[in-house]
């Protein structure tokens, strides 16, 4: 992977962390790894198409683990705010706004669409979480939950996760 000169050390770090946490789990190839760990530190401006490179990569190579399963796991670093043995919510490493985090379960659903009725209660669970972490952040004024779901709601992550952003006034609509 070529990194640039405007790549901050942070940036770079970063990619040598995740890429080395990836290169030793057996099994996952490695475009499937650089597809999950850039998903990390790259600007939102191109969020579609890293959400067809993410669709395609998972129909290339099935069921890999994402970069959620490997922050669940502990492999690769994150700023947690939260977790129990449900759930875990992290700071958003590319943040869209002064607060960002992500809320995920830690059993993995592929995303919205692919929730059962067996879900319900989890479902329930993340919403409810991503509200008393909104609280903890101090998003008194109120914050926006996102979910993006599939290639065409540019889902970059096959894992569900909530997006919580707040700490500014939002737009709308949102795009």
């Amino acid at each position: 992977m070529a990194l640039s000169r405007s790549t901050s050390l942070l940036q770079k770090n970063i990619v040598f962390r995740c890429l080395a946490a990836l290169s030793v789990t057996p099994g996952i190839a490695a475009s499937a790894q650089v597809c999950s760990a850039t998903r990390t530190f790259s600007s939102g401006s191109d969020e579609v198409e890293k959400a067809k490179l993410a669709a395609a990569a998972r129909e290339k190579y099935g069921k890999e683990p994402t970069i959620f399963s490997k922050i669940i796991d502990k492999t690769i670093p994150a700023d947690i705010i939260y977790e129990d043995d449900k759930v875990l919510a992290f700071r958003d490493v590319n943040p869209q706004a002064p607060v960002h985090f992500l809320v995920i379960p830690k059993e993995p659903i592929i995303g919205i669409s692919k929730a059962t009725d067996e879900d319900t209660q989890l479902l329930g669970y993340l919403l409810n979480t991503a509200r008393k972490c909104a609280v903890s952040e101090g998003l008194s004024n109120g914050y926006r939950i996102v979910i993006n779901d599939g290639k065409d709601g540019a889902q970059s992550v096959f894992h569900l996760h909530i997006h919580v952003l707040g700490g500014r006034q939002m737009g709308w609509p949102p795009g």
